[in-house]
């Protein structure tokens, strides 16, 4: 189907140099669709903090890829996404893409407020990112060799933020997404001691995984020097939302792509070809 007529107008990337956001723009850009980066470093700069900024971040676009910094699972993050959709809409935006997530309540209003918006919208909630391992806060630990996490046999469908771009780039092209809600897993249920021994044997690096203490995780990130509202979310999602609640699969993949959702398995052999998680010991 062909690209809404909006689509000629420039795509806003909230977060556009993140692990989603990156790879939508260079997947936009690459087809010559005209991208807007929405970051505080870009001109004009976005801040989702300051109000003021959001005017010449929205000028004259035609569609927005909402990723709230920190995560959408921040306490009042809905309400943030929403004041922003409502603005959005009011400067002419026709097109909203969200990136949420699984089992998260306060992820659940802010798709609420984006359905409400009066903006055509299509919602992708989605489970832990398997790049949180390669381009995130796991990156230390992976390369350290010792992954320390309060998490013990929850299985989490890890997914691949490659699939993540293919299916919001689809979003943006392709009408059919219209006022559609793709829940995005990978294929299968991996522990994350199981996903760092796939790591390990990628690698061939001896990496091993501790379950720790949520006190001792804490500690950890505290002395990490990490911002207090980061800290506070990571504690939220590793002893909340990593309850079991989204343990199982979906296909909202293949209902977005119309193919099957990427392994762990070939994530971590593709990044282990790229020496970023370092040379075997």
């Amino acid at each position: 189907m062909t690209a809404p007529q909006h689509d000629m107008k420039p795509i806003l990337i909230l977060g556009g140099t993140g692990k989603t956001g990156r790879r939508i723009a260079e997947q936009l850009t690459a087809r010559n669709l005209p991208v807007r980066i929405g970051s505080r470093g870009a001109t004009p700069s976005f801040d989702w903090d300051d109000r003021a900024t959001w005017a010449s971040a929205l000028d004259g676009v035609g569609a927005v890829y909402i990723s709230y910094y920190p995560d959408l699972a921040a306490p009042g993050a809905a309400e943030v996404v929403g004041a922003f959709a409502e603005f959005a809409v009011g400067m002419g935006v026709k097109r909203l893409v969200l990136l949420s997530g699984r089992g998260e309540p306060e992820a659940q209003q802010a798709e609420a407020t984006v359905r409400q918006s009066g903006a055509d919208w299509t919602i992708l909630r989605c489970s832990w990112f398997m790049q949180n391992f390669s381009e995130s806060f796991l990156l230390d630990a992976v390369l350290s060799g010792e992954v320390a996490l309060p998490v013990g046999s929850v299985g989490e469908p890890f997914v691949d933020t490659d699939d993540i771009a293919d299916a919001s780039v689809a979003a943006f092209t392709d009408e059919r997404h219209i006022g559609q809600l793709y829940e995005l897993t990978g294929p299968r249920l991996l522990t994350f001691a199981e996903a760092v021994t796939e790591i390990a044997r990628a690698t061939g690096r001896d990496i091993r995984f501790f379950e720790i203490s949520a006190a001792d995780f804490k500690t950890g990130l505290v002395a990490a020097q990490l911002p207090h509202d980061v800290v506070g979310l990571l504690m939220m999602l590793f002893t909340e939302v990593l309850d079991g609640r989204n343990q199982h699969v979906v296909d909202g993949v293949s209902q977005a792509l119309g193919r099957s959702a990427r392994d762990f398995k070939d994530y971590a052999k593709t990044v282990a070809a790229t020496g970023i998680w370092g040379d075997k010991k």
